[in-house]
């Protein structure tokens, strides 16, 4: 009898996404770890009951072979956290076609590919499931001086259609969620001066890459709550300070 869940997980080779591989092992379930370059990661503990597929998520092959991946090590997809994303920040209108196609391929068409091979298995299961995709609370709140426009777009895609997704599958017991951090101790900030970063929440602080992965369990463990935007960011979603 299987015991173990088994969970996906992409833009896991640093950061958030290996705090989150780490932290669902910790919690007992199978990782499948994808990336660019996750094979040589070594921010992910070894382990038995991870398996790492190396790929661009915005490639479609990508997408086939995590969900063939899991299915020959593990047998089941239970979860499914979309991490992956990329962001830059420039004026709307210096924003060019190109870098839309970019944002788009890893942060639209990398959460399409994948999820829909995901909740294809979950359907054939029939035994629900969960999906958790990370945004930022900028979607709803944009922050004056940070010009991410075009960058919103897609982040504010992924919450849409995970909305959708919530609803059109309520019935099967697939839930969909989003965790919208602020500013992350991650290694993308590392040439910010912290003490700015601090100020971009009125709780002045900073999250821990820990605090997004409690965020991200408790949402694929929560077998009532679909549909939702669960903020981990000292409160910036709430207005001006």
């Amino acid at each position: 009898m299987q015991t173990r869940k088994t969970a996906v997980i992409t833009g896991a080779s640093q950061g958030i996404g290996a705090g989150l591989t780490n932290s669902f092992l910790e919690r007992g379930y199978n990782v499948v770890a994808t990336s660019r370059q996750v094979s040589r990661s070594t921010e992910l503990n070894p382990s038995d009951h991870v398996a790492r597929v190396d790929g661009d998520i915005a490639d479609p092959e990508t997408a086939k072979a995590v969900v063939e991946t899991a299915l020959a090590r593990f047998g089941s997809i239970d979860a499914l956290v979309n991490n992956a994303g990329i962001f830059f920040t420039k004026p709307f209108i210096d924003y060019s076609i190109e870098d839309y196609r970019r944002l788009a391929a890893t942060n639209l068409e990398g959460f399409l590919h994948l999820t829909q091979r995901v909740v294809r298995q979950m359907l054939a299961q029939k035994c629900g499931g969960s999906i958790v995709s990370i945004t930022t609370p900028m979607v709803g709140r944009p922050i004056a001086g940070v010009n991410a426009s075009v960058a919103m777009l897609t982040k504010g895609g992924i919450e849409a259609m995970s909305k959708n997704i919530a609803m059109e599958y309520a019935k099967e017991q697939i839930r969909a969620n989003t965790v919208a951090p602020g500013v992350v101790d991650t290694p993308l900030h590392k040439d910010n001066p912290k003490e700015f970063l601090k100020t971009l929440s009125p709780m002045h602080s900073i999250s821990g890459v820990q605090e997004i992965a409690d965020a991200v369990l408790f949402l694929t463990e929560a077998p009532r709550i679909t549909g939702e935007v669960l903020h981990v960011d000292g409160g910036a979603h709430l207005g001006r300070w």
